[in-house]
């Protein structure tokens, strides 16, 4: 549990699981009775179609309203330490540039699994986040610790190409040694309403992964609006995808607090109606330790503490690590540390 504090320091507020108000789409609303059922969802366009549009809609202002309600209640300086170690256990340290090389990816690697050398006590991360080309490179460097090894695939970041190629590009990342798959949905076949089309193609990526964990990039900078994120988010649950991720950080926007709250409905519904859980991640333009505990509050203030663990909720960043050591430091000695106490890569 990360205990908060509410902006006028009332005393904490969270607890065991969820508080507050309804949510913009309503709280523990089942999806049956006035909605869809989930059993009779059919795999054809139109039985999608007909499920996906049937979900509740969302609440784009009473969204803001509330994640901006949520932003002013602050974590307690007792728990600050705990959250901020829990951040860096939830990051999927990335680098994902054109300009990769295996002397970057090592680096990358060494950071991943000690972030502060000379800390012993520091946390290694949740996972290195690589292109395919840098699985087996990651995977030697990362042997023996228990950091995982995820790779972007089906035609990162703009999915288009052939399903064909993005299930080779799957299967050659998960013989490199990845353990999560990060793939992306075709915006384009799902803002046309080929659903599916989206279905089947998560569906065929998710047998390809085998014992990999697969995350879904919905980009949802690219889908108009927040009933198509929850939309988008529902389609890839129904398929198998263990995650829903925001973003490919190629983008703008990237994640965004009402998306992630949107995304954590969708994902504690469908538990509801299934008993499946589905973790979350928010990716891009997350690059402080502030915003992480934002995070970290509308995680327990949503789905509560089921999700408060590496194994349900992921940060994707590359550069959010050093600002969390910074702070880290901070609390450890009492002091700020100037930005050269960490190294970038």
């Amino acid at each position: 549990m990360v205990a908060t504090q509410s902006a006028d320091g009332a005393g904490p507020v969270g607890g065991d699981g969820p508080t507050g108000d309804a949510g913009p789409v309503g709280r523990g609303r089942p999806v049956g009775g006035d909605g869809p059922v989930l059993a009779d969802v059919g795999r054809t366009d139109r039985a999608l179609r007909g499920f996906l549009h049937g979900l509740p809609g969302v609440d784009e202002v009473g969204a803001a309203r509330r994640t901006a309600q949520l932003a002013t209640r602050s974590v307690k300086t007792t728990a600050k330490a705990y959250a901020v170690d829990l951040a860096i256990r939830m990051l999927d340290l990335t680098t994902l540039e054109g300009a990769d090389t295996d002397g970057r990816v090592r680096s990358l690697c060494a950071k991943a699994r000690r972030p502060d050398p000379a800390d012993p006590g520091c946390p290694p991360v949740a996972a290195v986040c690589v292109y395919p080309s840098m699985v087996a490179t990651a995977a030697a460097a990362l042997r023996g610790t228990d950091v995982h090894l995820a790779s972007v695939a089906t035609a990162f970041p703009s999915g288009q190409a052939p399903t064909a190629v993005k299930l080779a590009d799957t299967r050659a990342a998960v013989a490199a040694g990845a353990d999560e798959i990060d793939m992306v949905i075709s915006r384009g076949a799902f803002l046309s309403g080929r659903y599916a089309q989206v279905h089947d193609e998560i569906a065929a990526v998710r047998r390809e992964c085998g014992p990999a964990h697969l995350k879904v990039i919905l980009e949802t900078g690219e889908l108009g609006s927040l009933d198509q994120v929850r939309r988008a988010s529902w389609l890839a649950m129904l398929a198998g995808a263990d995650f829903v991720k925001t973003s490919t950080g190629k983008i703008s926007p990237a994640a965004t607090t009402p998306t992630v709250l949107v995304m954590l409905e969708a994902v504690r519904d469908f538990r509801a109606a299934t008993g499946r859980q589905v973790g979350v991640k928010a990716a891009g333009g997350i690059r402080t330790t502030k915003e992480a505990l934002r995070y970290l509050v509308l995680v327990e203030e949503t789905v509560g503490a089921p999700w408060l663990s590496p194994r349900w909720f992921r940060f994707g960043a590359s550069s959010l690590l050093n600002d969390l050591l910074l702070q880290r430091a901070k609390l450890a000695t009492g002091a700020y540390h100037g930005p050269d106490y960490v190294t970038v890569d």
